[in-house]
């Protein structure tokens, strides 16, 4: 009888390092695939990103919610193609980003600087943008980048 509770015990344990596996695949899944390198050129000098990706409509519509962090010179793209005026929220979104709209021809439009977390205020691009990039709240002050600066990127023509 104590065998019998013993591995009913055991398959309850492997059930729920299973489902413990399966979460934490899916959270690691939940961010966007691809990693690319990002430059954005300011007043102070070039300043190299390390951002994720977002192409698909369901990594556009997660984005960065969820995450506790981002680290410092990360960040994620969002591709727009073809370029249109956009919107955001910080929905379950936990982290204060920096949101930089970004044009067709690789020039900053519109910052919307140290956003909120977790609020659903809709922060729009203020014209047509192919996409827009997510830092951490805090870096466009920190770097020196302001509207008209130049972003290197293989999604923008002015590369």
């Amino acid at each position: 009888m104590t065998s019998f509770r013993f591995g009913r015990f055991g398959r309850l344990l492997g059930a729920l390092a299973a489902a413990l596996l399966l979460c934490a695949f899916a959270a690691q899944t939940a961010q966007a695939a691809k990693m690319e390198t990002l430059e954005i050129v300011t007043r102070t000098g070039v300043h190299v990103f390390s951002v994720e990706i977002a192409t698909t409509e369901q990594e556009r519509e997660t984005g960065l919610m969820y995450r506790k962090q981002l680290p410092e010179g990360q960040g994620m793209l969002f591709d727009f193609r073809p370029e249109q005026p956009v919107s955001m929220w910080m929905k379950n979104t936990y982290i204060p980003l920096d949101m930089i709209f970004i044009s067709a021809d690789g020039r900053i439009l519109r910052i919307a600087e140290n956003t909120e977390p977790l609020s659903t205020k809709i922060i729009a691009s203020g014209g047509p943008v192919t996409g827009v990039l997510e830092v951490v709240g805090g870096t466009a002050k920190k770097l020196g980048i302001a509207a008209g600066d130049r972003v290197g990127h293989p999604l923008f023509k002015g590369r």
